[in-house]
C-alpha cells in the first residue's frame, strides 16, 4: 500500500543574528491565540534538505553512534534521512510576536527556511517517569537544557 498524503506548510523557520525563529503564515497565525503562558513548544517540520529512503537512502546505518550497536536500524534514531522526513524538536519560547505570527527561541535542528507543518505545546504530562534507553546512550543527557552544553561530536559518528 503505497498512500499519498497532502501537507499543508503553515510556516518557515528563520535564521537570525541570536537564534531562530518560526514564522507563521498570516492565514494561521489566529492559531496562536491563547498559546502565551506555556515555555516549551513541539515544532513538526519537514526535512527538506535529507535524503528520503525512498530516493536511495538506507533503512540502516553502520556505526552512526561512537559507543552504539555496529548497525542501527533508522527508527532507532533521530535522524532526519527516514521514509518520510517528518522531524519533531521541542524548543524554547524566548517570545512571540503574535501581530507578525513569529515565535522567537534560541535554538531548533532545522535550517533556515525549513518548512514548518505544526506547532502543539509541550504539556507536563508527556514527560515519561520511567524511561528506559539502550546502554550505548544511557549516559546522554536526560533534559532539554543539559543537551546543549553535551558534546554530541563524541557521540555521533557524522561522515565526513
Amino acid at each position: 500500500m503505497d498512500e499519498k498524503f497532502q501537507i499543508k506548510t503553515i510556516g518557515k523557520v528563520n535564521k537570525k543574528e541570536n537564534g531562530f525563529s518560526i514564522d507563521i503564515f498570516p492565514k494561521f497565525i489566529p492559531a496562536l491565540n491563547n498559546i502565551e503562558g506555556f515555555s516549551h513548544l513541539q515544532i513538526v517540520w519537514w526535512g527538506h534538505l535529507t535524503e528520503e529512503i525512498s530516493k536511495g537512502g538506507s533503512l540502516t546505518f553502520e556505526k552512526l553512534y561512537k559507543k552504539g550497536p555496529e548497525s542501527i536500524g533508522v527508527f532507532a534514531t533521530r535522524s532526519p534521512v527516514r521514509p518520510n522526513p517528518v522531524l519533531v524538536s521541542t524548543i524554547k519560547i524566548d517570545q512571540i510576536d503574535f501581530d507578525k505570527g513569529s515565535i522567537h527561541t534560541p535554538f531548533i535542528d532545522a535550517e533556515d527556511g525549513t518548512p514548518i507543518l505544526d506547532v502543539k505545546p509541550y504539556h507536563l504530562m508527556e514527560r515519561v517517569k520511567e524511561c528506559k534507553v539502550p546502554g550505548w546512550c544511557s549516559h546522554w543527557p536526560q533534559c532539554y537544557e543539559d543537551s546543549a552544553s553535551f558534546n554530541w561530536e563524541e557521540e555521533i559518528d557524522i561522515p565526513s
